[in-house]
């Protein structure tokens, strides 16, 4: 746990307890994708936050004002592939939202005096990870006296933060269903969408392996709320099928053939008793004019509480799918941001989101 500048605070507190200290705090950004670069924007404008430094891998982006790569004015830091110098800067927390994970950065991080707020799902619930993994990290959050915590819309938002709000009303529960929409019609991008995703396939050709991603990805999420509500599971299992297009249909990133592939459902099941308790479905679709028909929800979420006190809760994206590319990176990055204070006073070690408290944002007021 440390203070502003990477000092260390010493409070006495249990395992997990966020004692009260003072901003702004020094952040790094680390990494610029969709995610990073609307990270990187939200730590510039953030009041209680001071960005000192960022990382990025691309070599035409090193020397690069982080301004620039935000899209806003000079700030005066600019980027580095550099991690001695990364390490070196001592700063209070890294946002760390690279493509694939490396531990050995990770625990030099931590080592340092860096708390880590990642969109990496490798964090979400320590007792899925690698026996081996996590000794090492939760030995680097020793060392430094730091913190690390996984975060993000789905997993993470949607699959923990929402249903355990949904959860404070129950006394029993039955089952409960997260549904994820995704209308991809208008998203002009043909090789994720044919190449990498299959669809326009025939779908006998299709391959069901890929659904097995689906236990590792959300498993691990959906494990946690499990324990956090004292009904852990016995089991997490994944599946998928898919729905063709009825009639051939053009969408922005090209024609759909009648009779190929148009819409995809991964399902990832917690079992407990023998029977489904918690349940997330990814629903990705090009139209809705489907065989079979499947009963879809504008892009967004839909949770359906079974319990002694029934709920249904829709909440969609509420803007043109044009905009899509716009507003989608801040559903994932802005809880990471929104997260360093809680996460830097956080007690060293693996924080989940049970132990964290509510996240309460402090906001910039949105241009009329």
């Amino acid at each position: 746990m440390t203070g502003t500048g990477g000092v260390a605070v010493t409070d006495d507190v249990s395992d997990g307890a966020v004692p009260e200290d003072a901003g702004p705090y020094t952040v790094v950004q680390w990494a610029t994708g969709n995610i990073g670069a609307r990270s990187l924007r939200g730590v510039i404008t953030h009041p209680d936050l001071s960005l000192v430094g960022l990382y990025v891998y691309s070599p035409d982006k090193v020397g690069t004002d982080a301004g620039a790569l935000a899209g806003l004015g000079p700030t005066g830091v600019v980027a580095t592939a550099d991690v001695d110098e990364i390490v070196g800067l001592g700063a209070d927390c890294v946002l760390y939202m690279p493509r694939a994970l490396d531990v050995d950065d990770v625990c030099r991080l931590l080592e340092s005096g860096s708390n880590v707020v990642t969109t990496r799902g490798e964090f979400h619930h320590p007792g899925s990870m690698d026996a081996e993994t996590r000794e090492r990290i939760e030995a680097a959050c020793r060392t430094g006296g730091t913190s690390i915590h996984s975060t993000g819309s789905s997993p993470g938002f949607i699959t923990e933060a929402v249903p355990l709000v949904l959860a404070s009303i129950q006394r029993q529960l039955t089952g409960l269903v997260i549904e994820e929409f995704a209308d991809l019609s208008l998203r002009n991008s043909p090789e994720l969408l044919f190449d990498l995703m299959g669809y326009g396939a025939d779908p006998a050709a299709f391959d069901p392996g890929r659904w097995a991603h689906g236990a590792a990805s959300f498993g691990p999420s959906l494990r946690l709320l499990a324990e956090s509500l004292g009904l852990p599971l016995d089991s997490v299992e994944a599946s998928g099928e898919v729905a063709v297009a009825r009639r051939t249909t053009e969408i922005a990133a090209g024609r759909l053939e009648a009779g190929t592939v148009a819409a995809q459902r991964m399902t990832v099941t917690g079992v407990r008793g023998g029977r489904p308790l918690l349940t997330f479905a990814a629903n990705w679709y090009c139209t809705t004019d489907l065989e079979p028909d499947w009963d879809l929800g504008a892009t967004g979420w839909r949770l359906t509480v079974d319990g002694d006190a029934p709920l249904r809760v829709d909440m969609r994206f509420d803007f043109p799918l044009e905009e899509m590319a716009a507003h989608t990176p801040g559903y994932t990055a802005n809880r990471a941001v929104n997260l360093v204070a809680l996460v830097c006073r956080a007690a060293p070690g693996i924080r989940t989101s049970v132990e964290l408290p509510q996240v309460i944002a402090t906001l910039a007021e949105m241009p009329r």
